[in-house]
């Protein structure tokens, strides 16, 4: 990884105004836990209202959404307005550029979801799922930010593609498919959140061995496709 391109892209990340759409989802979210916790009574319980807010907004909503928007930022946005020449003709390996942007765009999509559903967490009386959503808001969010950044090198339109990803799969084949889970990093987020902090707050019926392995082959396939379309580039910032 090259420290200069980390610097450079988190300072460029978060000095746009993209970022501020980071903003209202996690206030949404910790108020509607207030909310929840507020009105709950013995006809409401938190395995009522604990995995729509957890599972169905935090992992389903926030967390692919604010990746979407940071991971298809941290390289697609100097492809879009040219500047991508001056990275792609210093002598730098492109995995070496790929990995940093990987990095940038990880850690903050890390630190916008996990801090807040964490809080959450802890707002419902859980601190074993406060921890079980940042392990697996990181894992999930290092998965989602691998495939975005690829999809930013390999289509012009990496957020429609990535909005057709999170929508009509993990939000609406996963429901009627069981087999189209596997391929769902919401999916392995929320087991490996249910596994660490188990609780009726959330729940999933993948295992974490299978949830690892499949966020391991999401990171490789992302980053290997990313580094290899990312050579093909001319001086021009377009591939051959």
């Amino acid at each position: 990884m090259n420290p200069t391109i980390i610097g450079l892209t988190a300072r460029a990340l978060l000095g746009r105004r993209r970022v501020l759409l980071l903003l209202p989802m996690p206030i949404i979210l910790i108020g509607l836990t207030l909310l929840a916790v507020t009105e709950e009574d013995e006809y409401v319980t938190p395995s009522d209202w604990g995995p729509l807010v957890f599972s169905n907004l935090g992992l389903a909503v926030i967390l692919p959404l604010t990746a979407l928007i940071v991971g298809s930022s941290v390289l697609g946005l100097e492809i879009d307005d040219g500047t991508i020449t001056h990275l792609i003709t210093k002598p730098l390996p492109r995995s070496e550029i790929i990995l940093s942007k990987l990095l940038v765009a990880w850690l903050v999509t890390t630190a916008a979801t996990a801090l807040p559903l964490a809080i959450a967490a802890l707002i419902a009386g859980s601190g074993t799922l406060a921890v079980g959503l940042i392990v697996g808001t990181a894992l999930g969010a290092l998965a989602y930010s691998a495939l975005f950044l690829a999809l930013s090198v390999m289509t012009k339109r990496p957020v429609a593609v990535g909005l057709v990803y999170i929508v009509l799969w993990e939000n609406l084949l996963v429901s009627f498919v069981d087999g189209a889970r596997v391929f769902s990093i919401r999916q392995h987020a929320t087991a490996i959140a249910d596994a660490i902090g188990d609780t009726p707050l959330i729940a999933s019926t993948m295992s974490v061995s299978t949830a690892l392995i499949t966020v391991s082959v999401f990171v490789v396939a992302g980053t290997v496709g990313a580094t290899r379309r990312l050579r093909s580039f001319a001086l021009t910032g377009e591939a051959n």
